[in-house]
């Protein structure tokens, strides 16, 4: 028995999910050759600059069902898909390739290294070993199906010129990334498959006006952003900057909430719950409390309830108490103006500021069309997707590079599986 010819395997992309992918197929089919296609002249550029250049590899979850919450989008038809390749094998897989991963503090997994620069190097490494041919600086312009299977793709950029213009191959992954404007998709639509329209998703928001701009790199451990008139609210870490609002609990919001704050052109009211374990009662109650055993105390040079110091003189600055106003001379519509404003800030928000490290699309080709146990197209026999090209988008902490490992692996396997070419 003869192997006729090497069946080729063409991967676009050359990110987190087109490298995982190009080395599972490798892998599980030797004879394939494996070629991964970037159209710039440098491969795994997010991998690079993610979590500050550490690279937030995952995230420490037990089981599929913990990662599903992290997923506005495409989480639970991941399910299956998490379960066949979750943390624990994204663990084991750098492991066996000399990388080891820590867990912090909030669940995030880096290298131990605190290199985003180790990552990069072991999927290189494990690409070269494995055989995985890598052109940069070139494009697919166009993807024909051919009436006998496989594909014709038409190639442009200073690599095409070892390849030719116009090149044939067995089977085809798409793995791009997210894209944040709707005609990125173009090249794609021929080949009928629909798309969720694309929209930021992780942003900071831009308050102009906002009362705490005095207060840039101020961050306060646990608050509730609330977007007034939705229902849209999430609690976390909140950063003051000198723009606005970020930290995880916007991000969080913006994520989930990515349709609708587009819809509303980013406009809108945010209020701000610094002390989400109270409510009006509860607040009310210990406030008084307070007062009646520390009326001589001034008010704004005591914060309450651990709010850090400056957050807390500008508070009672907006409610009218002055810096020598003593607790049992704080007018009472003073106090019950400094409750609300504990309890529900008002910051108005007039736009977005992309997250650079972690910049995420929601968006892309739709799930219902593709085959989540191989990721192949539903619509299209040998055509594959993985990565954020798919309406697939976590919030931030590892969880867009968990989809990506996920997914890519999935699809590697498939497009190895079967494909060697014999004959009798």
């Amino acid at each position: 028995m003869n192997v006729a010819s090497s069946p080729t395997v063409i991967i676009v992309g050359g990110g987190a999910a087109g490298f995982f992918a190009a080395i599972a197929c490798a892998e599980a089919n030797p004879e394939a050759r494996v070629m991964l296609l970037e159209k710039t002249g440098k491969t795994l550029a997010k991998v690079r600059i993610s979590g500050g250049g550490r690279c937030n590899v995952t995230h420490a979850a037990e089981s599929a069902a913990q990662l599903l919450p992290h997923y506005p989008r495409g989480g639970k038809q991941l399910k299956t898909a998490f379960q066949r390749f979750g943390v624990a094998d994204t663990i084991a897989w750098f492991a066996r390739r000399g990388v080891a991963l820590k867990t912090e503090a909030d669940g995030r997994m880096f290298p131990v290294s605190n290199s985003s620069e180790t990552i990069a190097r072991a999927l290189e490494e494990a690409a070269q070993k494995a055989g995985v041919k890598i052109y940069l600086h070139t494009a697919v312009e166009s993807i024909v199906p051919s009436t006998g299977g496989g594909f014709s793709l038409m190639l442009s950029g200073s690599g095409a010129a070892a390849l030719g213009t116009d090149f044939n191959t067995d089977r085809l992954l798409i793995a791009t990334g997210g894209n944040p404007k709707s005609v990125q998709y173009d090249w794609l639509r021929p080949l009928g498959h629909a798309v969720a329209e694309p929209v930021p998703s992780l942003f900071t928001f831009n308050v102009p006006t906002s009362p705490l701009r005095e207060l840039p790199g101020l961050s306060v451990l646990l608050a509730r952003v609330t977007l007034a008139g939705e229902k849209l609210h999430y609690e976390g870490p909140i950063l003051v900057t000198h723009w606005g609002l970020s930290g995880p609990a916007v991000l969080k919001l913006s994520a989930f909430g990515a349709r609708r704050l587009h819809e509303l052109a980013y406009t809108g009211t945010a209020l701000i719950n610094w002390l989400p374990a109270h409510n009006d009662e509860t607040l009310r109650l210990e406030t008084q409390r307070y007062r009646l055993e520390n009326g001589r105390k001034t008010v704004a040079a005591n914060p309450l309830h651990g709010l850090p110091q400056r957050l807390w003189r500008t508070l009672t600055d907006l409610a009218g108490a002055t810096p020598d106003t003593r607790w049992n001379e704080l007018p009472a519509k003073a106090q019950s103006r400094l409750l609300e404003l504990l309890l529900r800030t008002p910051l108005e928000v007039r736009g977005k500021t992309t997250y650079k490290d972690e910049f995420v699309t929601c968006g892309g080709i739709s799930l219902a069309e593709i085959d989540l146990a191989t990721m192949q197209s539903r619509r299209v026999p040998g055509l594959f997707f993985a990565g954020e090209v798919l309406d697939i988008d976590g919030i931030t902490g590892g969880f867009n590079f968990q989809a990506a490992w996920t997914t890519g692996y999935l699809a590697g396997l498939a497009l190895g599986a079967g494909m060697l070419r014999v004959e009798g």
